[in-house]
Formats: C-alpha cells, structure tokens, sequence
C-alpha cells in the first residue's frame, strides 16, 4: 500500500490520505469517527482500474484538526484540486455520503458520479425511533470516559438493529472500535464542533445531473436506509442496490459484492 500523502488545505491544516493506481479518478469517504482504513478490501482492489484516492476527514485519522469552522465539502474539493485529477466518482458511506453529495451541490465542476451508503445528504432524517436514540447513547458515556460503553453503542450501527455481533467477522467491529478510538483521542471534551455543513440540500438535490448509485445495507437501520433510497429517488434516473446481510458498512461485510456493484456503475459511467 503507498504511503499517506497530505494535501494542504485553504486554512493551514491538512488532509491526510492514500493515492493508488491509474485511471479514472475515484475518492473513497469514510464514515463518521472512521478513517481512509475503513476502505482497506477496497484499496487492495480497485487501483487496478482506476486512480483510488482515500482521505481522513478533517478531524479523524491522520488530518489535523480544525481550528475554525469549516465545510468537509469544501475539504474534498480542496483535495480533487489538490490531485488536479477531477472530475471525481465519489464513493461515500455515512457521513462519507453525505459529504459526497454535498460536493456535488457545493462543487459540481468537480464530481463526475455520486456512490453513496448509509446517507444521502448532510441534513439526514430520523424517524425510525432506533436511530436517533442509539446515537444519543454514544454522548454521555463519551463525555464520562466511559470508552468502552461508548464504543458499545457506536458499534450498534456496524451490526445494525436485527442482528448480534456474533453475526460479524469480528475482526470488523475491532477495527471500527479501533478507527474510531483514535479519532476520538485526537479531541477534548471541550473541543468546538467546528463542522458546519451545505443548506438546503435536499430540494437542491433534486436538480442534481451527475448519475447517482444508493448501495443500501439491508441490515442497516431504516432511517440510514430511507435516507440513501431518498437520494436515489430524487435525482433523475439514481439507481438502488442492496447487498442484504450488511448493516452500515457494507464495503466492510461483503467488499466483493460492493466492488462489482461500484465497478459496474463506474464502468457504465464511459
């Protein structure tokens, strides 16, 4: 794997990241807390099609930290001109998804095709009555130092609602748990949240040209699910796909199954 490279951002800080192969630009964005590693089955696969570029967010991984509010959107335009390589297939899941789209709204010179799992834009909604109450398990225990109970309530979105960890590759929830820890490490309790995000994005959305593929976890919760199906559904001609037993995660569970589902949609793209 090639070393981490870091671009330089518009503010001093940087962006941390990992660029394989040759061809059509692709730029891989991790979930929340997550880092470039959540992407590891597909940097061992997808450089021998295409250019694969995977960051850490701002804030996570290697990428430095904020220190004043910013846009991830404007992050990952500021790594595609960064690379001089675009436009760019961005392949997101999470917050990943969101920050994808968000770049298409904010920056659409810049993105070719849109990928995304688990999200649809930055202003997701929470309905299902899991969803939102899990996340609100991870805050308390964060805030008290309660790591492990913390990382319990995190690791809920890996497995999803239906289902144990004992239905997992274990090593999957590890390395999650792992990502995760690192990033929370490189924050203060007392840290702003710097992030601020696009407006509006949904009714912009719809007027969306790039082609949009939603891989949607048929084990992930409804509201992750809907959210990415809503963004396929809004844009002309978006298309859905489902790999069934994967929750939040599914380029983690089944990463031959979502490489031919992204290789097939990127290859269509000529």
């Amino acid at each position: 794997m090639n070393a981490i490279e870091y671009a330089p951002l518009p503010d001093g800080g940087r962006l941390a990241y990992r660029d394989q192969g040759t061809g059509p630009l692709v730029v891989l964005l991790h979930g929340g807390f997550l880092d470039h590693r959540q992407w590891t089955a597909q940097l061992a696969t997808l450089p021998e099609r295409y250019r694969v570029v995977a960051p850490d967010a701002r804030g996570h991984g290697d990428s430095t930290n904020a220190a004043a509010a910013f846009r991830h959107t404007d992050d990952v335009a500021a790594l595609i001109r960064h690379l001089d390589a675009g436009p760019a297939v961005l392949i997101g899941v999470s917050m990943g998804a969101a920050n994808a789209t968000d770049t298409a709204l904010e920056h659409p010179e810049l993105v070719r095709a849109l990928v995304v799992s688990g999200a649809g834009t930055s202003e997701a909604t929470f309905t299902d009555g899991w969803t939102h109450p899990t996340l609100e398990k991870v805050w308390p225990a964060l805030f008290a130092g309660d790591i492990p109970g913390a990382l319990e309530a995190w690791n809920s979105f890996t497995v999803g609602p239906n289902r144990t960890l004992s239905d997992l590759d274990p090593a999957i929830p590890a390395l999650v748990a792992e990502m995760t820890v690192n990033t929370w490490r490189k924050h203060t309790a007392d840290e702003p949240d710097w992030s601020t995000h696009a407006e509006d994005t949904w009714a912009r959305a719809a007027e969306l040209t790039v082609p949009v593929l939603a891989v949607i976890g048929g084990s992930d919760s409804e509201d992750h699910r809907n959210n990415a199906a809503r963004l396929a559904d809004t844009v002309a001609g978006g298309r859905k796909v489902t790999i069934d037993d994967a929750a939040h995660y599914p380029n983690m569970e089944h990463p031959a199954e979502f490489d031919a589902i992204v290789t097939e949609f990127i290859d269509s793209l000529a």
